[in-house]
Order: C-alpha cells, then sequence, then structure tokens
C-alpha cells in the first residue's frame, strides 16, 4: 500500500547543531523544500522545546528523537509531555512495558521503536554476546513494537526489506544512516549500516534521516533536490 507522504516530506533533515538560532538558519536555507526536522539530544539540551515551538510555527513536522529508555512509568510521562507540544514522531528505545507505556500516552504523536543503531555492525553483536544476526535482531524487536501498537520502527535500509516482506505495510519505517547516491562506506563515517536514499525507499522505507550529507554540502539545497529525486524514482 503505497502512503500518500509528500515528497518534501520523505526526507527528515537532522537538525544536529548547537543552538536554536543555528538550527533557524537551516529553516530559512531550505525553506519549503524540506518540511519534517528532527531535534535529537544535542539540539534538545541546546535549546528544549522552544527549538520544536519554532519548527512547528513554519508549519512544518517535527520529529523528536530522545531514543526514551528508562522505567515505564517515567517514559510514559516523558512521551506525555511531548505530545502536548506537537512532536509527530517520537522515538523510544526499549522492552515491551517501556513501549506500552510510550503507546499508552501517545495521543495523536506516533511512537517509533528503535530497532538497531546503524552505528552498530555485526563485530558489535558479537561483541556484547549476541550470537543472532542484526537483520534477525532487528525483525524480531520490530515484529514487537508493532505487535504492542508502535506506530513504526527506525530501521537501517538494509533491513527493511525482511520487516516489510515478514510484518506488511500497515506500519512506518524510518530510516537514518542515509548517504547521497551511495551504497558505499564512507571514509571516517560513524555510520556502518548505510545505504542510498534510493535503495531505502526501494527496500519499503517511508522516510529517510539525513543529516551531515546535506549539512555539510556546498550546496545543501541541491543535495535534497537530487535525494528527492532518488526517492521519487524508488517510489
Amino acid at each position: 500500500m503505497a502512503k500518500n507522504i509528500p515528497i518534501n516530506e520523505r526526507i527528515i533533515f537532522a537538525l544536529d547543531v548547537d543552538s536554536k538560532d543555528e538550527a533557524e538558519r537551516w529553516l530559512d536555507r531550505l525553506g519549503d523544500r524540506v518540511n519534517f526536522y528532527k531535534v535529537g539530544l544535542q539540539l534538545f539540551l541546546a535549546g528544549g522545546f522552544p527549538v520544536i515551538e519554532m519548527i512547528l510555527a513554519r508549519n512544518h513536522k517535527a520529529m523528536v528523537d530522545l531514543k526514551f529508555f528508562d522505567i515505564p512509568e517515567t517514559v510514559g510521562l516523558a512521551v506525555r509531555e511531548l505530545k502536548s507540544r506537537g512532536a509527530t514522531f517520537i522515538t523510544v528505545h526499549g522492552n515491551d512495558p517501556i513501549l506500552r507505556a510510550a503507546v499508552q500516552e501517545r495521543n495523536g504523536s506516533k511512537i517509533l521503536a528503535v530497532t538497531v543503531l546503524t552505528s552498530f555492525d555485526e563485530s558489535d553483536m558479537r561483541a556484547m554476546g549476541l550470537t543472532q544476526s542484526i537483520e534477525e535482531l532487528v525483525y524480531h524487536r520490530a515484529k514487537k513494537a508493532i505487535d504492542l501498537g508502535c506506530d513504526g520502527v527506525i530501521s537501517s535500509a538494509l533491513e527493511v526489506s525482511r520487516v516489510r516482506d515478514g510484518l506488511g505495510d500497515k506500519f512506518l519505517i524510518v530510516t537514518p544512516g542515509i548517504r547521497p547516491g551511495t551504497n558505499d562506506v564512507i571514509k571516517d563515517d560513524d555510520q556502518k549500516r548505510i545505504a542510498s536514499a534510493n535503495l531505502a525507499i526501494k527496500n519499503g522505507a517511508d522516510y529517510v534521516v539525513v543529516g551531515r550529507p546535506i549539512r555539510n554540502a556546498k550546496d545543501p539545497v541541491a543535495v535534497v533536490k537530487a535525494m528527492q529525486e532518488e526517492i521519487t524514482a524508488a517510489l
């Protein structure tokens, strides 16, 4: 089932900057080309709720990516605070009771369960004493999250096909670790499981989260346009 998502919302730009003023400059720079922004730990700690309010005041959407992981009651209360602030997506990282508590408090916001961080690879799995593959773990966690009522999951492009094929299309998949026009590892990149926007969408992702490839570009708008063309081709 094709989801009716506008092309200017398919890319969620990661506002990984250190101030509200810098975030606002990025909103000015990208204009109507991007309509969805991610606020992570760095910016939220630097600017707090006024950053989210600024994004919403411009009629953009906000993904609040704080990856809540705490006792269920605390996570539920945190989600309650964010939902009243107009967050479209809220990320949660945890076991069944944690996810269940977040789902119970969402009331309009969408809860996205983190599966496995894109900075992890198979060697990290072994170092943690885990014997299953990343693909198996992502699938297991995604199935559990959807069964518990989460609206979607965070998954790298490399596992999206397995998740879609096994669990269907009635939930959202948001994919970080996106690099422009390449599926090759970039030198000194801390993201290990990366892919192009084209591959992510083709594999079944609904949204892609992009930060540094746009932020570090000489012409950020040109990079956004190129990625949106990749996404359109995949659709």
